[in-house]
């Protein structure tokens, strides 16, 4: 009785798959095959790179939405403060200019704060000059 052997089982672990092909014929292939593994982990990065993209963009529009109905909010409610005072003073003018001073402030508290936080900044990047130096004194070690 002969045995039927199938095309897709793989061959024994023991014994070569293409018995017959040269070294250099299974390095080729082995290349080969390494590429397409690479290019096909490169393909599957790039969709799931996508849908991280798109899912992150849908969320940006979301927020940028988000802040566009806060300002809109910001805005209504500063017109109901200033008629709300504008009422208690019996003058509107008046009114506006109290909530008109209250955000001008806030502004410029905004801005000092900010201009201490630029000027606390140091652009340079320090930690990574004195490893550079480091670096330059150790090769100079070496050479010397």
């Amino acid at each position: 009785m002969t045995a039927i052997t199938d095309p897709t089982t793989p061959a024994a672990p023991t014994r070569p798959m293409d018995a017959d092909q040269s070294l250099g014929e299974l390095f080729g292939r082995m290349t080969t095959d390494v590429g397409k593994l690479i290019s096909t982990q490169v393909e599957l990065a790039k969709l799931e790179i996508k849908d991280e993209v798109v899912r992150a963009g849908k969320g940006a529009g979301m927020v940028g939405g988000g802040g566009l109905a806060a300002l809109l909010a910001l805005l209504l409610l500063s017109f109901a403060a200033a008629y709300w005072i504008a009422d208690a003073m019996d003058n509107t003018g008046t009114g506006f200019l109290i909530v008109g001073l209250a955000y001008a402030a806030v502004a410029a508290v905004l801005v000092v704060m900010g201009k201490q936080k630029i000027n606390e900044a140091t652009p340079v990047a320090e930690q990574t000059i004195e490893t550079i130096k480091e670096d330059v004194a150790w090769a100079r070690r070496q050479t010397s």
